[in-house]
């Protein structure tokens, strides 16, 4: 598959599948000196996992990372104080698949004869033949998106150092859409939604805030462990501490299922999206990126634009649509009303409006970026919809008997958020080091921000 690769500055490879033993992501271009710790980069994981509240799938897993290469050991000399940081090398992280059961494998192997309208089963039989990985869907599984979370935190994490901010929210579900969000408040929002998230984790508690996952151990160590969660994840599902929806709003001023600041709104989203469900049909909705503190000129002129790297975000299963700023309202504009006026005060160039989206030929102009992702609803649904067998081409239909998401909004989000930030660092880096070239070649004291 020469599609699961992505970057050229910084490269991602991922691989695996949702019924494979588990999946992985290789990243190059990690720079060492770095802390990183697996309970940090499992604490966006459980953003996006399964089985966290009323709007995902009941699959159950836990979606635990391991860090297999790429971090020292030990101290590279005794005292050095720099075990556990990353080295340089290639950061590979693991994702085991600990929720796999002979009666998952049998529905998949009931329905596989005939593909799901919606999903990609239908195509990539015919590309890959009867060996295609067709339980759970494999690759094509929504699944394979725990790598991008996994590798985007820690472009994240790089992206932070550099004074780079990346958050994302529901910006729309089942129909309702939010209020305008000033981006600090957004920002700051987003964060305590995440605190609300691993405080209420079950597994987060469990096995990084009791220690039986810490950093250091031995990677057998760890598998140990992971064999041992493989058969209580019931068991640790049930210590899950427990807050009412107006408990999480009065302690976190948040939402306790929806990622969205709007309050309101998200109360009208979870009941919008319930009312679908219960008809046994699924919902989509819009989830809006916004990355703060961009260097002005960041991007690549022609094929390597800022907005033209985000637009692989089409790559996210379920998305059907990539927009940055005004998107597709453009169109209803006059020039006048599309431009973002600008004039200088007190030294910064101020811009009356942000149509652009903090983006001009490609080129970051310091202002917000602001892309937004139109995700299509679930395809998996308990309605009789017509399909055809694959192998005789008879007609058939088909009704969903596997375990499925009532929406996928509520967990692109983080993926969103996280693509984002592989887009970023990866242009950064080229960003960085043309800027450098160019002042060693004209000899100036300063580089352009």
């Amino acid at each position: 598959m020469i599609g699961c690769h992505v970057g050229r500055m910084f490269q991602v490879s991922v691989a695996g599948g949702s019924y494979q033993d588990g999946l992985t992501a290789v990243l190059q271009g990690v720079p060492p000196g770095m802390v990183l710790t697996e309970q940090e980069i499992y604490g966006d994981l459980l953003l996006r996992k399964p089985g966290a509240d009323e709007l995902s799938s009941p699959r159950k897993e836990p979606d635990l990372p391991v860090i297999y290469t790429g971090l020292n050991t030990w101290d590279t000399i005794q005292g050095a104080g720099n075990a556990q940081h990353t080295n340089g090398t290639p950061l590979t992280i693991l994702i085991p698949n600990l929720d796999r059961h002979d009666i998952h494998v049998q529905q998949y192997q009931d329905t596989n004869r005939t593909p799901r309208p919606g999903h990609a089963s239908y195509a990539s039989f015919i590309k890959y033949g009867p060996d295609d990985d067709a339980i759970g869907a494999g690759i094509f599984s929504g699944r394979y998106t725990s790598t991008i979370v996994a590798a985007g935190y820690v472009a994240k994490k790089i992206l932070e150092q550099a004074g780079i901010r990346v958050f994302s929210l529901i910006r729309e579900l089942a129909g309702v859409r939010a209020g305008e969000v000033d981006a600090e408040q957004g920002f700051k929002s987003a964060r305590a939604y995440k605190q609300m998230r691993c405080d209420l984790d079950p597994f987060y508690q469990e096995l990084y805030v009791k220690g039986r996952l810490k950093t250091g151990m031995r990677f057998l160590q760890k598998a140990a462990v992971l064999a041992q969660v493989e058969n209580e994840i019931d068991d640790i599902r049930a210590k899950a501490p427990q807050l009412s929806a107006r408990e999480v709003r009065d302690r976190y001023g948040v939402h306790h299922v929806i990622q969205c600041p709007d309050l309101d709104a998200a109360d009208a989203m979870l009941e919008a999206a319930n009312r679908i469900t219960a008809t046994g049909d699924s919902s989509g909705g819009i989830v809006e990126v916004v990355a703060l503190g961009l260097p002005i000129g960041l991007g690549e002129p022609v094929f390597g634009k800022l907005d033209a790297e985000l637009g692989r975000m089409l790559g996210i299963g379920a998305v059907k649509g990539v927009e940055v700023g005004a998107g597709f309202a453009v169109k209803d504009m006059t020039g006048i009303q599309s431009n973002d006026p600008m004039h200088s005060e007190n030294g910064k160039v101020v811009f009356g409006s942000n149509n652009a989206g903090g983006v001009t030929g490609g080129l970051a102009t310091g202002q917000p970026l602001i892309v937004r992702l139109a995700v299509k609803p679930t395809p998996t649904i308990d309605k009789r919809q017509h399909t055809i067998d694959k192998y005789t081409l008879e007609n058939r239909e088909l009704a969903a008997i596997t375990r499925r998401d009532p929406t996928i909004v509520g967990r692109i989000w983080p993926v969103a958020e996280n693509y984002t930030a592989l887009v970023l660092l990866d242009l950064l880096l080229a960003h960085y080091g043309y800027q450098t070239l160019r002042k060693v070649v004209t000899g100036s004291s300063t580089l352009d921000s």
